[in-house]
Parts: structure tokens; sequence; C-alpha cells
């Protein structure tokens, strides 16, 4: 006879192996309290068998076990909505269920009513809400789509809105026939079966240094870092074995109650999965609520919140009333900010997608903390270093030197002195460990990137994610609208569907590139005009009134320079969105996801040139071509191109750093919570001033949702893009600012928090999705790992003054030919980098309106800069000298090596870094035999038990096995 889990094994055999997942909450995940044991065989000879026979070995377990469910019949109402019968507060049931369900004489409970989260009956959870007015002309299509729905089998409620009679609230409830219907046919995962854990084998010396390891902690604090799973009993996680949903083999899932089956985060999903196929018009195209959404029929659709998150009752003592307020207490409050985030929870409440954007957020955040160290330990070891820095002492002592004017006539002739207190701020940035930091900090983008692939392959592991796949996308109705008229068969589904030509597609991404490379242009002309305010202001400055901003003429300019770039980095990055929106339609990708990839790359691309710019230029140009005095570079002939400060760029480019650092991330946070709130608070007052405090206490659930701002359009675009720019801004220059991750950590302690109040209190409920990864962000990541290793080396080469002072101090000063570096070494370096010049050589309009007499009572006749030229009585005046050739080829030399090095270093890395932990290896593999084994024991009971029947029957079998 057929085994009468034959039809189960379809459902089986789609994948190869059976993961585990996290508890879904005890009122979830009901296991059978009778202990499983699985006695192994190894003599049983292993034989093929189907695979479906897997859960013959429950059978006995199971069978005292009896669960039944009510065949309910959902019989829904043709007729379509009056929208006359609504009233504030008056509730319209659309289904028959409800009267159904109430003649049963079930009480309903007047608890579940009066939370919002349920029909009028009490007992038909709210899985969906559309919000449309009644004003909207589009009836029609609303109707039929309503129509539709029922056919569906969903049921239906609505209810006007009790602060806007315009707005309708319809609610929508899945039954237990439609959630397993759609289950099977979404192929999702639910548990069957209590995870079996074994035990490593232990060694006697690992027993005895895990002994000493445990007596060690015992002094130590138990893990405050850890979340209290006795007071939060709701954490506990129970692993289960998940298979494919199966009503036909429904027996063999854990089901306690069939109303918590299915979380509210599932329910939902199945409930959005059916309304993006259900037709509004005849038509092909006529389908999906998100076009119903694009063409104003509908003005929102979203889930419910699990009701309040807060509550009068302390969560310690009478634990939580419901999951958005666990989440609050232990993962949006502040109070939490140094404990680790509850990512089981956290995925259980808004899904898979949201879930990998916080444990990416919390892994990068966890990362920085030796990032964070090692920078500071860089800052500090300059700050007691400080006082035995030669070159700091000799311009602090250099009151004999004086200076050329650093800009046309208005700036001064100064001593080199005069900048004692830049020298000494510099040296704590650029000092001995400045290298070392920046080889660390390119190899710990490595270690940190493969690390995450591990971190994400266990997560993926255990939230059911290795065999998921996502499903074939829907075509955008926009590329559907523009090429309806050209189809083609689909490969894989075997439909005709819209093509658009590869003629067509060029010339697109062609116009794309073009209006991408011009944003890109209008990038350098605002960097351009940053450069020409500071060539103009500088010498504005130096003619000040205020004696404070005339003798710190060149640091204010930076300063202010650096505040305006901040306004039109801000500014650009509006203009930026709107023209990668348009860019990105005008290329009519084909799918939601291939939009979605396509503006990602533009906005990452467009924002980064936009932050960055100024930063290169400032690194990597400023100084560089500004010739020497008496033969300046100048723009449209006409504006001295900016010098470096005496004591070198070094300083500008912290400047630069450590203010867009600190105001973008400022800004953002604001724009991420301060926004909402404000918006929220601005709608609660509204109602507040004409309901009272009493009567908006008493607003249903979806009436407190809906006042709620809904979520970016663009999902976590935002939040990705914010942290990926930081991460370029910690590895990319890091080499300049050693503090940049420890204020990136910072930050991100608190965007955790920020992000999971927003989330929890201040935006509608998103819609729980699946993802695998963090998609296209982890190839950004990636090329900005490389990017940083060439950077950081170019900085160290040619922004610090890291390899003039090695090359003189090996071939120029004090220890030339000896093999040393120290500080002894370094006497006499600052006149060696110091050139002379001629003060009767100005030209006219560089010429100062001082004469110097000021420094020793007569007119100057040298003036000292910064560069390695000959004097000018030489045989080629202000040629260049051998020590600047010495200096060029080393510069050249460390770069090559640098990079050379590093790279090799970091592709060693990832070659020995594997993608899987091996305790994960073992796990699956430990899964995948016992699956074997419980193969084998099912075939073995099914035969014996096939043996009984036919001696029950009197047939004699001859060579019967066993």
């Amino acid at each position: 006879p057929e085994s009468p889990f034959a039809g189960f094994s379809t459902a089986l055999s789609q994948t190869t192996s059976i993961s585990s997942i996290s508890s879904e909450g005890r009122e979830d995940l009901q296991v059978n309290q009778l202990e499983t044991q699985i006695w192994i065989k190894p003599d049983i000879q292993k034989t093929d068998v189907d695979f479906s026979e897997i859960l013959n070995a429950m059978q006995e377990i199971a069978k005292d076990v009896n669960i039944f469910f009510d065949e309910l019949e959902g019989v829904n109402s043709p007729s379509k909505d009056d929208d006359s019968l609504l009233h504030h507060g008056n509730l319209t049931s659309t289904s028959d269920d409800a009267s159904r369900l109430e003649v049963v004489g079930e009480e309903v409970p007047d608890k579940n009513k009066a939370n919002g989260l349920y029909f009028r009956d009490g007992k038909c959870r709210i899985d969906y809400i559309l919000v449309y007015r009644k004003s909207n002309p589009q009836t029609e299509k609303r109707e039929v789509f309503e129509r539709n729905i029922r056919a569906e089998g969903l049921q239906m409620e609505k209810e006007s809105s009790l602060t806007n009679s315009d707005i309708i609230f319809v609610k929508l409830h899945a039954p237990w026939e439609v959630l397993g219907k759609y289950a099977e046919l979404m192929n999702v995962r639910m548990p069957f079966r209590r995870k079996i854990y074994y035990l490593h084998r232990r060694y006697k010396f690992m027993n005895r240094i895990e002994k000493q390891i445990s007596r060690f902690r015992g002094w130590l604090p138990r893990k405050p870092m850890k979340l209290d799973k006795e007071t939060l009993p709701d954490l506990e996680e129970n692993d289960c074995y998940t298979a494919p949903f199966s009503q036909q083999r429904i027996h063999h899932f854990i089901i306690h109650n069939k109303d918590t089956f299915f979380n509210n985060a599932t329910r939902s999903r199945i409930v959005h999965h059916i309304l993006q196929r259900v037709k509004y018009e005849e038509g092909k195209n006529k389908i999906g609520l998100n076009r119903l959404l694009s063409n104003g029929s509908y003005e929102a659709a979203f889930p419910l919140h699990e009701g309040s998150y807060r509550s009068k009752n302390s969560i310690r003592t009478h634990g939580a009333e419901n999951h958005r307020h666990l989440l609050y207490e232990c993962w949006a409050s502040w109070g939490v900010w140094y404990k680790y985030q509850p990512l089981d929870l956290v995925r259980r409440y808004f899904g898979e997608k949201i879930g990998l954007y916080f444990a990416w957020l919390g892994w990068y955040t966890g990362m920085l903390f030796p990032a964070a160290f090692i920078g500071l330990f860089v800052f500090l070891y300059g700050v007691s270093t400080l006082n035995h820095c030669q070159v700091s002492k000799e311009v602090c002592q250099a009151t004999d030197i004086i200076m050329c004017p650093i800009c046309d006539k208005y700036c001064p002739f100064m001593r080199l002195s005069d900048s004692c207190v830049y020298a000494k701020v510099t040296h704590l940035f650029d000092n001995g460990a400045t290298v070392f930091f920046a080889v660390f900090m390119a190899v710990w983008a490595t270690v940190f990137l493969e690390f995450w692939k591990r971190r994400r392959a266990v997560i993926a592991y255990d939230w059911d994610l290795i065999d998921w796949e996502e499903e074939e996308e829907e075509i955008r109705p926009q590329f559907e609208a523009k090429y309806s008229k050209k189809e083609r068969m689909n490969p894989i589904s075997g439909k005709p569907e819209p093509y658009q030509a590869f003629a067509d597609k060029c010339s697109r991404l062609i116009v794309s590139a073009s209006g991408i490379f011009f944003m890109i242009c209008v990038v350098i002309a605002a960097v351009f005009g940053i450069v020409i305010y500071r060539v103009v202001t500088v010498s504005t400055f130096a003619a000040f009134k205020w004696a404070l901003i005339r003798n710190n003429s060149q640091v204010a300019t930076t300063g202010t320079a650096v505040c305006i770039n901040f306004c039109i980095i801000m500014l650009l990055n509006v203009l930026y969105e709107k023209v990668a929106l348009f860019l990105t339609n005008l290329e009519q990708p084909r799918t939601e996801s291939e939009w979605e990839n396509s503006f990602t790359l533009k906005m990452f691309l467009f924002q980064f040139v936009n932050l960055n710019s100024s930063t290169f230029y400032i690194a990597f140009f400023l100084g560089r071509f500004t010739g020497h005095p008496g033969a300046y570079l100048r723009l449209i002939n006409r504006w001295r191109l900016e010098e470096c400060h005496p004591s070198g760029c070094l300083i500008d480019l912290c400047m630069q750093m450590g203010i867009i650092m600190v105001l973008k991330q400022t800004w953002n946070n604001f724009m991420e919570l301060g926004y909402p709130l404000i918006q929220n608070w601005w709608t609660r007052r509204k109602l507040r001033q004409e309901y009272g405090t009493q009567r908006k206490t008493s607003f249903p659930q979806w009436e407190k949702d809906y006042n709620l701002q809904p979520m970016n359009a663009y999902g976590l675009f935002d939040e990705y893009l914010e942290m990926i720019l930081q991460f370029g801004f910690t590895t990319i220059f890091v080499a300049a600012f050693p503090l940049a991750p420890l204020l990136a950590l910072l930050n991100n302690i608190i965007e955790i928090r920020l992000d999971a109040y927003k989330f929890v209190t201040q935006w509608r409920r998103p819609l729980a999705s699946r993802a695998k990864d963090i998609g296209i962000w982890y190839g950004i990541l990636e090329g900005i790992g490389i990017l940083s290793v060439i950077t950081n080396a170019f900085v160290i080469a040619v922004t610090s003054d890291f390899i003039p002072r090695l090359v003189y101090a090996y071939k120029y000063g004090p220890c030339a030919g000896q093999g040393e570096a120290g500080q002894k070494c370094m006497v006499g370096y600052v006149n060696a980098s110091l050139s002379v010049f001629l003060v009767s050589d100005f030209e006219n309009r560089s010429e100062p309106t001082s004469n110097g007499s000021e420094f020793s009572g007569s007119p100057l006749k040298y003036c000292r800069y910064r560069d390695y030229r000959d004097p000018p009585h030489s045989p080629v005046p202000y040629g260049y000298t051998l020590q600047f050739w010495h200096v060029l080829a080393a510069r050249l030399a460390f770069i090559i090596v640098f990079e050379h090095l590093v790279f090799c270093i970091k592709h060693l890395i990832s070659y020995l870094i594997p993608d899987l932990p091996k305790d994960l290896r073992d796990r699956m593999r430990r899964e995948k035999y016992l699956i074997q084994e419980m193969m084998y024991e099912a075939e073995l009971e099914r035969l014996q038990k096939e043996r009984k029947e036919r001696k029950k029957n009197g047939k004699s079998y001859h060579n019967e096995w066993p």
C-alpha cells in the first residue's frame, strides 16, 4: 500500500536539508512533551528511500496527540459595499463569518474588541489595513478589487475614521483555509519537530581549561550586555526543524493553536501576496495593490502594530503586553543602549530584511570597537610624544625664520614660530604610528567583510534562509505599459511578457550614463567654486579688522569653507535624488530589484562624489600646484592658488573630515528621528485640541497607526546609504584622521537605538519581507575597501610629511648612512625643508603691503617657503634640488610597496577565513546525517508494520525482510 506520507514528499524533496529557525514565541510553537529518542543503528544497510518517509519515525509519538481543525467555509457576501451605511465608529461587516461564529454560542472577548486588533466579533484578527477616501473618484476600480478580495477568501470590514468621515479603513482578515492554501503556494517553512542537539567530544585537557575559565568568569559581572531571559521569558528560543507547509500533512506540524500558528508578520505577508495578485479591472496588466496605490485609489496600506508600545505596569513584574511593547523595552529604549540587540524578536516582528539590516549594523558597530581603540591609541601616542617631537620643537623655536606671505598683498610676513600650535596639532595625527594604523584599517576592512559573511551564514541558518530563493519577480507596471506591444516568451514561466529591444536598452543606458557624468561635473564645478572662495577669502580675512581673525586668516578660511561646502552638499543631495530617480525611470528597469539596484548605485555614486570631492581636493591638490614666490600659478590668470599652512596640509584635511563627519551625522540623526517626531507631535496636538485627551486614547489601533509616518518610499535605502558613506569616511582618509572610527562608533551606538525607536514608535509597521543578504551594498563595501588602500597610501606619501622626514633622516640628517631614524636624526629638518626667496623678486601684484621691518627694524631681504628649491643666487634660481627628486622617488616607491603589501595581506586573509564557520558546517552535516538515519528507521518501521498487517490478514510471504 501507498505510504501515508507520500503526499508530503513533494514539499520536503524541494530542500536538501532541514534547517532550523528560532522560536516564534511560546504561544506560536508548542511542541509535543513526549521525549523523542532516535536510536542509531549503524549495522542497518543504507538503502535509498523516499525522503518523505522521514516523518514516519514520529508516527507512533503523534498517535496520542490528535489535533482537530474546524473546516470553515469562507462564504463571503458578493454584494458590493455601501459606503452610505458608514458612520463615525460604525463597523460594517462584509463577511458572513462573524454571524456564523456568534451562533456557536461562544462569548465574544471584550478585550480583543477593545484593543482595536480584531474584527467586531473579537475573534478575527486584523491582518492588513487599506485606507481610502470616499471623495476619491476611483470607486469602480476599488469595488471590483474588493469583490475579488472576498472571492479569494479574505474577510473584510469597513469603518469610517473618528477624525475625518471622508477616510475609510478597510480591515482584512485571512481565515485558516486561506492562510494554509497560500502558505503552501508560497513555500512558507513552518516548524514540525524539535531540533536534536548533540554534545561535542571534549578532551580532558580542554575540560580543565574550560573549568578554569568558568572559575575566572565567576568573578566577573554576569554578561551585562546579554538580555535577561529570566525576566523576559518571551526571549526563550525553541529551535525546530522546519519544512514547507502542507495542508495534506498538517498533523505533522507543531500546532497548538491555529490562530497563532502563523505569526502576525507571516499573516500580513500572505495577505499582501494575495493583494498583489488581485485584479481591479479587466485586462492583463490591471492587477495588484501597488498600482491602486500609485493611481490614488487607496491612500495607504499597512499591517497593524500589535498594540501600544507603552504600559502602566513594569515589564519585569507583569510581563510584556505585546511584542511591540517587548521590543520597545528591550531594544528601542535608551536604558538598554549597552545590551545586544534581540535580533530574533526584530526578525519576528519586522521580517528578515529589516532584521538583516540591524544585524549588519550591530556587527559593524561591534567591529568598530578595535578600530576605535587603535585610533585612539594613535592619537594618545601623539599626545604622549608631543614634547619629544623634534620637528614641532624646531617650529616653535624658529623665531628667526620669517615665512613669505600666503596670499597677495594683504597677507603679512610671519614668523615660523607663530604656527607652533598647528605644528603640535599636526603631530597628534601625523606621527610614527600613522602608517601602522593605515595598514591596520585596510586589513580591518577586509576582516570586517569576511567575518560578516560568516555571521550572515549563521543568521541565514538560524532564520531558515539557507535554502530560500527569491520568487521570480513581477514586471514593473511602467515597464509593461511602455513595452506592452512587444512580447516574447519568458524562458522560465513559458508565458508571453513585454520585451525591451537591445538597441532601445543601450540608448537609454547611454543617456543615463551621460546624465551621471554631467552631475559629476556639477560636483566638480561646486568644488571649483569652493576653491575660488578659499582663494578670495584668505586675502579678505588677512585684512580683517579683528586681530583674532586677521592672525588666523587661513584657519578661518578653511572653517568657513567647510561649513559652506556642507550646505552645498546637503542642497545638492536633494537635487541628486531627483536626478537619480529620473535617470533610473528613464532606463526602464524590468523588475523592482533591478530598479532598486540601479537607483542605489546612482545615489551612492552621486552622494559619495558630492561628500568626498572637497576632501580629495584638500588631500591631494591643495598646495601641490601653486608654483613658488615670484612665479605663482593663478586661476584665470587672476587668483593665486591657495597654499598649505606652514605646518603642512594635514591640518586642513583633519578639519575638513572632522567638521563634515560631525555635521553630517548630526543632521542625519535629526532628519531620521527629529522630523518624524515633530510631525507626529503636531498630529497628536491637533487631535488633542479637537477631541481631547481621553477621546484620543480611545482611538482604535488602525487610527493610531494611520497617524504615524509611513516608512521611506525607498525602504532601507537611506539607512544603508548613511552607514555606507560613514564606512567610507572611516576607512578612506583614516590615515589623516585616526579619530574617525571613534566618532563612527559613538554615532552608531546612538544610531541603533534611534532607528529602533523610529521603527517601533514613529513609523507605521512595515511589511515583513525576506532577504538572504544586504544585496548590492556588500559589493559597494568591497569597492570602498579597495579604494581605501589606494587613498591611504597617497595620504601618507603625498599629504603627510612622513616620507620627507624619512628621506631626511636616512639621507641628509645627522644620522645619514647610519641606518637610524630617531628623533635625534631629525635635527635640522625644518630648515632643510624650507627654501629661500629674495623679497625683491616678488611680482607687483603679489608684493605685500608691509616690508617686514617690524621683525628686525629694517626691510626684509629674504623670506622662506615650503619647498625643495635652489636659492636665488644659484646658477638655476629656484630650480628643484636633488632632495626634491629623492623625496618624489621615495613617495612613488612607498605607494607601490604599500599598496602591493596591503593587497597581498587582504587577499591572504580572504583566503584563510572560510565563509562558513566550522561549527555551523558541522551542525549542517550533523543534520544531514540524522536525517539519513531517520529515513532508514522510518523505512524499517514501515516494512515491519506491513509485515504485521500481512500476518494479520493471513497472507504468507517468503524471504521477507527483515
